[in-house]
């Protein structure tokens, strides 16, 4: 499934269930881990838990299998690893807590890394 194809797959999973505060960040020229994050808000454990189990259940329908699910035990924060596209769904608490927004803004790339420890 193409990137653009699987970024409309998550929002509308994460739509479908009143996802809050959905952002996507670019993160390609950032890292090669992958390219796009997608972070969005639940008002509640319960409703973090559904999100990802949403985005989960629709990614497996339309023939995506996730590399990995991270966090479901406390639903505070749960990742979910598509690949190219990461999902982070977390309470606005902990959102606010790690600021992944801000974070993945100001980090340098991962060329600019290399660059400074004499890496080609």
């Amino acid at each position: 499934m193409q990137n653009d194809s699987l970024k409309t797959l998550v929002v509308e999973a994460l739509d479908d269930l009143k996802a809050k505060d959905v952002a996507q960040l670019d993160v390609s020229r950032l890292t090669s881990v992958t390219d796009l994050m997608i972070v969005a808000s639940g008002t509640s454990t319960r409703h973090v838990a559904a999100l990802a189990e949403h985005v989960v259940h629709q990614a497996k329908a339309n023939g995506v299998q996730p590399l990995g699910v991270e966090g479901q035990a406390g639903s505070d924060w749960v990742l979910v690893d598509l690949g190219d596209l990461v999902v982070h769904v977390m309470l606005p608490e902990t959102r606010q807590l790690y600021d992944l927004e801000r974070l993945w803004a100001d980090l340098p790339s991962d060329s600019e890394q290399q660059q400074e420890h004499g890496g080609a």
